[in-house]
């Protein structure tokens, strides 16, 4: 046990992991994949065992159809390739320039961990892992690498991605039920819709949340019109202009009146349904319905708040009529007198020839996914650029500025110029990135603190994210991740829309009842509880996962962010994540019977386990002195399941395990 643990924990995070690791395995972990003792069974009544064990809906056979996802194109993976070595071309150039060598390339089952992280956000199960390093074929890289990108792991993989940049939360403020516009960023990916049109929409749509979801965008910032444009430009243009709206900005060139000036295309916009419009008067009537029913609430119910909300929810509605901008009160400046009517500007290039005789609104959106404004592919290439290769050419990917040059300038011009081409298609983008060779090389550590620029002569070591572990563990328990999946658009509009211009109280109350009992956070969670909890945790993927979760929740202590801020995911390590990976309950499920692991090991002979586990775990076979010391740890220990328990349970604490090399 000593010897096992020193040396199948030595990429552990610290000796306070291997010195806890020698006091937990056996006591804690082990006895869970062990069978019972027949005076426990006989204890234990069929209720307690079910509320101990896995839910059914875990270990249950998926679905065959999980989601239909767009197909990729197989026919131009020539083209893919073309373009991947025309990317390797451009870096070697400048690692000659620069006098660094490249780091080496990939082995097999390198390759297979990474790109299941990379592209699925998660680890091979063992058959994925055996099926792949069996495999002969010579185009067995490519034929995963597309398998991947049009699987439900990529789609739940990349929501998770675009959740923490778009803040998506299911209720971000009351009267805002969010659902649906969770819905669409994921069927966007699934459709793999084009980022231009996605952005195009995000930035235009009208309506409720739930007849047209691409309003959440907007209404993300409810109530905010000047921090919406800031937050706009950083995500969709790279440029940090938020300390404009107050002062000429310290840093850069923007003046708090080039501020004003493009905010003004947007001032119109309306989150109560009184643009100027073709549903103008509907939602007037609307408007007088909902008032109906919220002074018949308060004087029929005690506590008439949260139905007073949901009613609220069905007159919030995106729209916009032309509004005046004026100039702050306090004003400073020369170049304009306080409250001064600003009329709209583009911080740079144009507003499209077919845009200029559009409202502000229209105006805006075409300038910001113009295939002449680079900017805006610019801005995509890199961020898509980061997510691949771990570090972006422009760091931070939202700091485009003079004083800030990219690290490989051609590239990020050729990667803009991909972009492009590709009409902002943003997986087939992708394609080709893990499909070059710089990105099938290992992993080489990036400082940040250095000073140095990148070279990229290996994607950059990283951590996984909060998602990546909880899929991965996820991967080793459930045989079913997918038991529950978000509602869509449809699905919330069937439960929360009102029919205001005929309005009826009970007809209303009816529904908000309905509507409690499928949707609220509350009574959802105890729902979800039902189906697919363990020990107070939800066996789904992170992307079906309730937002925001919990601060003690598993993803927040690894540092999934409270979507509050655009980008607030960390990937730092603490103390708590250590514990947790120690003793915590996510752990404790992977080795109760049912669980993927627990089935595929007791499915092989006990020479075969000891590969098993390693295969499972880390993709890999073990090497010849871990297998000898995984072997002396399971002869060792009070029974071959606890054994495999120790071996389990180690791996899961290593380094290895942790980051994505």
């Amino acid at each position: 046990m000593f010897a096992m643990n020193r040396n199948l924990l030595r990429r552990a995070p610290s000796s306070t992991t291997v010195a806890v690791a020698l006091g937990v395995a056996a006591t804690v972990l082990a006895p869970c994949l062990a069978a019972p003792p027949k005076a426990a069974k006989k204890a234990q009544s069929q209720q307690q065992r079910q509320r101990a064990g896995l839910p059914a809906a875990v270990t249950a056979d998926p679905p065959s159809t999980i989601m239909e996802v767009a197909a990729v194109d197989r026919s131009g993976r020539s083209a893919v390739h073309q373009a991947a070595a025309k990317i390797d071309s451009l870096l070697a150039s400048s690692w000659k320039e620069h006098g660094v060598e490249a780091s080496v390339p990939l082995k097999d089952e390198q390759f297979l961990r990474r790109i299941y992280l990379d592209l699925g956000g998660r680890i091979p199960t063992y058959e994925e892992a055996t099926r792949f390093l069996a495999s002969k074929a010579e185009t067995k890289r490519a034929d995963l690498i597309d398998n991947l990108l049009e699987s439900p792991d990529y789609v739940s993989h990349f929501y998770n991605y675009w959740a923490d940049i778009l803040r998506l939360l299911e209720r971000p403020q009351k009267t805002l039920f969010f659902e649906p516009y969770l819905w669409y960023v994921k069927d966007s990916i699934r459709t793999n819709k084009p980022f231009d049109g996605w952005a195009h929409e995000m930035l235009t749509a009208d309506g409720r949340v739930w007849d047209n979801p691409a309003v959440g965008f907007q209404l993300r910032d409810a109530g905010m019109p000047l921090p919406y444009v800031d937050n706009t430009v950083r995500v969709l243009l790279g440029t940090q202009i938020g300390c404009a709206q107050c002062h000429d900005h310290p840093f850069d060139d923007w003046t708090q009146h080039q501020f004003y000036e493009l905010a003004a295309f947007t001032s119109g916009t309306q989150m109560r349904g009184r643009g100027k419009n073709k549903n103008m008067m509907s939602r007037q009537m609307g408007q007088a319905g909902a008032r109906e029913l919220i002074q018949e609430a308060k004087q029929k119910l005690d506590r008439p708040t949260a139905f007073v909300q949901f009613v609220a929810a069905n007159t919030t509605a995106v729209s916009f009529a032309e509004a005046p901008l004026k100039l702050p009160h306090d004003y400073q400046y020369e170049d304009a007198e306080p409250l001064a009517v600003v009329s709209p500007k583009v911080l740079w290039g144009e507003i499209p020839s077919g845009a200029r005789d559009a409202d502000g609104r229209e105006q805006f959106a075409s300038w910001v996914i113009s295939r002449d404004n680079r900017q805006f592919a610019r801005t995509i290439a890199n961020r898509m650029w980061k997510k691949v290769m771990g570090v972006g050419l422009v760091e931070p990917v939202d700091d485009f500025q003079p004083g800030n040059p990219p690290s490989n300038p051609e590239l990020l011009e050729h990667l803009t110029d991909e972009m492009l081409r590709l009409d902002f298609d943003l997986r087939e983008f992708v394609r080709i990135l893990v499909s070059t060779g710089t990105y099938q090389r290992r992993a080489v550590v990036y400082d940040p603190a250095s000073g140095t620029p990148f070279r990229f002569t290996g994607p950059a070591l990283r951590r996984m994210t909060a998602e990546q572990i909880w899929d991965s563990i996820l991967t080793l328990v459930a045989h079913n991740a997918w038991a529950v999946q978000r509602p869509t658009a449809a699905e919330v509009a069937a439960a929360v829309n009102l029919d205001l211009a005929n309005p009826s109280f009970d007809a209303a109350y009816g529904m908000f009842e309905r509507f409690a009992k499928e949707y609220t956070p509350p009574r959802r969670m105890r729902e979800l509880q039902q189906t697919v909890g363990y020990r107070g945790q939800l066996l789904v993927r992170a992307s079906e996962m309730p937002a925001p979760l919990p601060l003690g929740h598993f993803l927040r202590q690894f540092g999934q962010s409270d979507r509050e801020t655009i980008e607030g995911a960390r990937t730092v390590a603490t103390v708590p994540q250590i514990l947790t990976m120690f003793n915590g309950q996510i752990t404790h499920s992977m080795l109760e019977k049912g669980s993927v692991i627990y089935d595929t090991v007791v499915a092989h002979t006990p020479q075969e386990a000891i590969d098993v586990i390693f295969l499972s775990v880390l993709s890999h076979k073990p090497s010849g002195e871990d297998r000898k010391l995984a072997r002396d740890e399971i002869m060792t220990a009070d029974t071959p399941a606890a054994g495999y328990g120790n071996l389990i349970w180690a791996l899961l604490n290593t380094r290895e395990f942790i980051f994505i090399q």
